[in-house]
């Protein structure tokens, strides 16, 4: 029997080390995605690959039951497809930790909570951001172009350097040099 792991974050933005660190001691391989937990399998590719690499006895090893994934009928049909395989579940935290060789109900507890907790997280960031407009706030990232930017970006711009050429000069990625112009072209006033 071998362990195999599974880590899962959302986006490319977030860290895996914490799950890394629960895993790698113990598993044999361990496989990384940094996908949505709501997709299903088949567009999850290291979630395909873990349960192309195991054979009947092995068990994919979790952190808790949300790296199965946050969509309840997705996780339940990772969970069926591995046990009608002869492939155990291990979840080393949350209220389903513990080795798993068939469904139960803490189990697809575990699933639905976790699915319950994304809709939460959902409706909260939603919530958030309605809220600052009401009171006249974007939501979003800080911006990374002050005043002199702005006029370095618009200045190299009139004097016919290219995009990348002004990306690279004025130190900002190409998007935003890019944002900057249409902000111009749009609004010819200084913002």
């Amino acid at each position: 029997m071998a362990l195999v792991g599974l880590v899962r974050v959302s986006t490319s933005k977030q860290e895996t080390r914490r799950q890394h660190a629960d895993l790698d001691p113990i598993c044999v391989k361990v496989f990384e995605e940094k996908v949505s937990g709501k997709l299903k399998v088949s567009d999850r590719p290291a979630l395909k690959a873990a349960l192309d690499y195991m054979r009947p006895g092995d068990m994919l090893t979790v952190q808790e039951a949300d790296r199965l994934g946050r969509n309840l009928l997705e996780g339940l049909i990772v969970l069926n497809d591995l046990f009608e395989r002869g492939v155990a579940v291990k979840i080393l935290d949350g209220i389903a930790a513990g080795e798993h060789t068939e469904r139960s109900l803490i189990l697809d507890l575990a699933l639905a909570l976790a699915e319950d907790r994304r809709r939460d997280i959902v409706r909260k960031t939603k919530s958030g951001l309605e809220s600052a407009a009401r009171a006249g706030r974007k939501g979003g990232r800080p911006r990374v172009v002050d005043a002199d930017k702005r006029r370095a970006i618009l200045a190299r711009r009139a004097e016919g350097q290219s995009l990348r050429q002004i990306a690279r000069g004025v130190g900002v990625s190409l998007a935003v040099v890019h944002g900057e112009i249409k902000a111009a072209e749009n609004n010819p006033e200084p913002q």
